[in-house]
C-alpha cells in the first residue's frame, strides 16, 4: 500500500508543479512587490523516524520574522505582509511542499510536519506520528484550517497550541496512520480540497 501511495504522490506532485508553474509565478510577483526579499521560505521540521528536513513555503512573513517567534496568531501577527495574510488564507503557501513530497521528505497526506521545539515535547506514545512520512494534509489540517484565529484568541498561543492543539492534531493524525488505505488516502485530499474552497 505504501508503494502504490508513493507512486500516487509522486505522479500528482510532478502533474502539479507543472501545472501550477502560472501560479506560482504570480505568487512570486505577488511576494516580491508587497514585501521585497526571498519568494520562498525554508523551515527546519522534522519528518519521518525524527529526521529534520527543509519544508519549503511561500514567504508570508517579514524577513526575519521567524527569530520572533515560531507561532503565528493570525491577524493580530504583525510579521505577516498583506500578501501574506491571504497567502496563507487560502493555502497558497503550502504549494511549495509539492517539492518535498517529489524529493521524499513528504506524502500529499500524512501528519503535518512539526518544529523540533514541540516535537521534543511528545510522548512516548504521540512519537508515533514520526512513523510515517509526513504529510501536507491530513484530518488535523481539515479540521484546524482556522488554527491561527484559534490562536489569536488565546491569550497564551504558546501554551493553547501545546497543551491542547497538539495532542488533539496527534489524536486525528492516528485516524489515518491506523488506516493508510488508498481510499482514504483520497477521501483527504477531496476534503481538504472542499474545506478550502467552502
Amino acid at each position: 500500500m505504501r508503494t502504490l501511495i508513493r507512486i500516487v504522490d509522486v505522479l500528482a506532485a510532478l502533474t502539479g508543479l507543472i501545472l501550477l508553474c502560472p501560479l506560482f509565478v504570480i505568487v512570486a510577483l505577488w511576494i516580491v512587490l508587497d514585501n521585497p526579499g526571498p519568494i520562498f521560505y525554508r523551515q527546519q521540521r522534522v519528518g519521518r523516524d525524527g529526521k529534520d528536513f527543509g519544508l519549503w513555503k511561500f514567504r508570508s512573513m517579514r524577513v526575519g520574522s521567524d527569530k520572533t517567534g515560531l507561532i503565528t496568531v493570525g491577524e493580530r501577527d504583525n510579521r505577516i505582509t498583506r500578501a501574506g495574510y491571504y497567502i496563507r488564507k487560502y493555502k497558497l503557501d503550502e504549494l511549495p511542499q509539492l517539492i518535498n513530497v517529489l524529493a521524499g521528505d513528504m506524502s500529499l497526506v500524512g501528519p503535518r510536519p512539526e518544529v523540533r521545539k514541540y516535537v521534543d515535547l511528545y510522548t512516548p506514545e504521540q512519537r508515533k506520528v514520526l512513523s510515517v512520512r509526513p504529510g501536507i494534509t491530513d484530518y488535523a489540517s481539515i479540521e484546524y484550517i482556522d488554527e491561527n484565529r484559534l490562536l489569536a484568541q488565546s491569550a497564551d498561543p504558546d501554551k493553547t497550541y501545546v497543551e491542547e492543539i497538539v495532542p488533539a492534531k496527534i489524536a486525528l493524525n492516528m485516524r489515518y496512520i491506523n488506516h493508510q488505505m488508498i481510499g482514504e488516502y483520497f477521501k483527504i485530499i477531496f476534503l481538504t480540497i472542499w474545506k478550502i474552497f467552502r
